[in-house]
């Protein structure tokens, strides 16, 4: 599937209108609920299989934050054949206590996966917490960028944006 296609895929699966607050604080008239194109297996599959050529060739692990990364960190590692880590909001504070489940991340090189990026907020917050484990993190890969500004956000982190597809082309694709 060409990526003009698969921008009208997700579109169609996934785009909304009302009025939508986004995690951001800023307020939206569409909305991509990422859930809606999460749960459909051909089209998260198509998805994966864009994402894996974004890989950088010296990650180690690729980490999917929770909520909606952890559905396409899974189908990802699928595909590439990769181990997968799936990060938490905050630390459990029971059993183990840990942040990242799965595959071990301290001390690896490791690509952030995640679904729709606006500001790169919880990317923030959560890579601050891996690194502060030993994880190495300079890549983050994500399905929708929704805004230009993520990219500059998360560069001032030293963490580099690569996404499948932007807002943008998806509007573009569907015109």
């Amino acid at each position: 599937m060409d990526q003009k296609e698969l921008a009208r895929k997700i579109y169609a699966a996934a785009h909304i209108t009302g009025t939508f607050k986004l995690r951001s604080g800023q307020v939206s008239n569409e909305y991509f609920d990422k859930y809606l194109f999460e749960a459909q297996p051909a089209l998260l599959r198509e998805i994966a299989m864009g994402m894996k050529e974004l890989i950088p060739k010296d990650a180690e692990i690729i980490a999917g934050l929770e909520m909606g990364g952890i559905p396409v960190v899974t189908a990802l590692a699928l595909e590439s054949g990769m181990q997968a880590a799936f990060i938490r909001k905050k630390a459990k504070e029971y059993g183990t206590c840990k942040l990242a489940e799965g595959a071990d991340i301290d001390g690896k090189r490791v690509c952030v996966i995640e679904d729709v990026v606006t500001t790169g907020g919880q990317i923030l917050e959560s890579v601050q917490e891996m690194r502060d484990r030993g994880a190495i993190v300079e890549t983050v890969l994500c399905v929708i960028q929704r805004n230009d500004a993520a990219t500059g956000i998360l560069a001032e982190a030293g963490l580099r944006l690569l996404p499948l597809l932007t807002m943008e082309y998806i509007k573009s694709a569907v015109e």
